[in-house]
């Protein structure tokens, strides 16, 4: 059994190494600022509990998504409601821990903050695809991390992109 230390270092480095997994679950499945804030800490809860259970068998990055979006479609379904009252154009705020982000200009993250509304748009299964193909892992870790085959994940992604790209029709895809 590991130590409190242990798992706090695990904790720790998996912080380091992976918050960019915590901030782009809470950007998909958040589009307010005040649930975004919640929706991070529900998940590093969740993340910090999970660390003794975890037992080496898959990559960090595998389970840290595992549990983020397990939490996020949890949470989800707790906020559904709240959603149905949002405005249209709303102001999709930024996590804060996003400051990496690799949209620098304006235009950039004009489009970025609508591509996440687009992703917050669509069901819950065809979110978590898309994120993670977004996130450049292989329909193996996709499969891994969600329990499909590597087959279903190919067919439900390419019908996940077709619905995020009918939401996306009319956003300019010009980037200077």
């Amino acid at each position: 059994m590991s130590s409190t230390a242990d798992n706090a270092a695990l904790f720790e480095t998996w912080l380091e190494e992976h918050r960019g997994i915590v901030v782009k679950v809470t950007r998909s499945f958040a589009p307010e600022a005040a649930d975004a804030a919640d929706l991070q800490q529900e998940l590093l809860l969740q993340l910090w509990m999970s660390v003794p259970a975890y037992a080496g068998q898959a990559k960090p990055s595998t389970w840290i998504y595992r549990v983020c979006l397990n939490t996020a479609l949890t949470w989800r379904r707790g906020t559904a409601r709240r959603e149905r009252h949002l405005q249209p154009g709303a102001d999709y705020t930024r996590v804060a821990a996003d400051a990496g982000s690799p949209a620098d200009s304006a235009g950039d993250r004009e489009l970025l903050d609508q591509l996440y509304a687009a992703i917050r748009a669509l069901p819950g299964s065809d979110r978590v695809l898309v994120l993670l193909s977004l996130d450049g892992l292989a329909y193996r870790e996709i499969a891994e991390i969600t329990g499909l085959t590597e087959n279903q994940v190919g067919v439900a992604l390419t019908r996940a992109r077709k619905r995020l790209a009918e939401l996306m029709k009319g956003v300019s895809h010009e980037l200077e």
